[in-house]
């Protein structure tokens, strides 16, 4: 049992983490089931846990953080996903379930490597294959009747959105939170002297405010935000499609190569960088105004981007750079690291 528990832990946690950061990708976020099988697995993995501290065998410490961190993330999940606690001061339960799954990432990883259980043929035994059913049966059973019981009791998670989210101040712009990802900093901009650069091919056009301010492109756009809340907004700027040059470079003479544009680099005053499909550029506003007043500092003045039908953190704050180039969209690492 020792040997069949750890290994289903090991492939629990590794779902729990590929289908929570699918959820960060799409508009998904149906992952709880997994969290309910770890728990269900806690009783047993608790007596092993217990023995190897016991033993002071050597790493114990890092195996108890470990379950420590993994107990933290799943039931923060749980609070979250039920709404019976979905923030403590500034900080959301979808944060500590998150973060507590980033900080066990190293110490899962050391787990594997130290405790390595090699493969043998009993782990695909009729017994094996009747419990993990057994396991992933009931944990599905728990977490559509957790679904029932939230939405009988009329708890607050009943009205969270398919993503998970929770709604914060839909059309009223002064209700909007204001959220940073990860270490941005909010900075302070002149708007006298800044500069939107848009690069085309060999074409750079320098963009002012005051000429931004002109364009009065509208659209309601839902911000969901990873932390755990979205709200629906009225925007209005200049459509992304507007300002990129539609001649970059002269024909082709000779030997020289046309320009063939694949994606659209936005970058911010703070480093923060996303790269999107040139198709995408007649959906992405750029925008100056929230629900018609001009943006703050903490919402992106002088101006952010607007990514309609993607999660928050495509939505760059304090544009300084568009960049028009034949990279492939999907040339990026998957989250911004700054």
């Amino acid at each position: 049992m020792k040997r069949w528990t750890n290994l289903a832990l090991f492939v629990l946690l590794g779902l729990a983490f590929v289908t929570g950061w699918l959820a960060f990708f799409s508009t998904t976020a149906s992952r709880g089931s997994s969290g309910y099988a770890i728990i269900a697995l806690t009783p047993w993995k608790s007596v092993i846990a217990s023995r190897a501290i016991q033993r002071r065998r050597p790493g114990w410490w890092a195996s108890l953080l470990l379950t420590i961190l993994v107990l933290v993330s799943v039931l923060s999940g749980i609070l979250h996903s039920t709404g019976l606690l979905i923030s403590a001061g500034a900080i959301t339960a979808m944060e500590v379930h998150v973060g507590a799954a980033l900080v066990a990432i190293p110490f899962a990883a050391w787990h594997i490597i130290a405790r390595r259980i090699p493969t043998r043929a009993v782990d695909l035994s009729r017994r094996s294959l009747l419990r993990a059913g057994a396991l992933v049966a009931g944990a599905g059973l728990t977490y559509a009747a957790g679904e029932a019981a939230i939405r009988l009791l009329r708890l607050p998670g009943s009205e969270r959105r398919f993503t998970g989210s929770y709604e914060f101040g839909s059309l009223e712009s002064s209700q909007l939170p204001a959220t940073q990802w990860m270490f941005d900093a909010v900075p302070q901009i002149d708007p006298r002297t800044w500069r939107l650069a848009v690069h085309t091919g060999t074409v750079t056009r320098q963009w002012t405010y005051e000429e931004l301010l002109a364009f009065d492109d509208r659209v309601r756009a839902t911000l969901d935000c990873t932390g755990g809340f979205f709200s629906t907004q009225d925007w209005s700027g200049v459509w992304l499609s507007r300002l990129i040059s539609p001649h970059p470079d002269p024909p082709p003479q000779g030997g020289r190569e046309m320009f063939l544009p694949s994606s659209i680099h936005v970058r911010s005053s703070t480093g923060y960088d996303r790269r999107f499909a040139i198709a995408n550029a007649g959906r992405l506003l750029v925008a100056t105004r929230l629900g018609g007043t001009a943006l703050d500092a903490d919402h992106g003045f002088p101006v952010r981007l607007v990514a309609p039908d993607r999660r928050g953190y495509w939505w760059v704050k304090w544009l300084t750079e568009i960049r028009v180039d034949e990279l492939p969209a999907w040339w990026q690492l998957p989250f911004p690291m700054q």
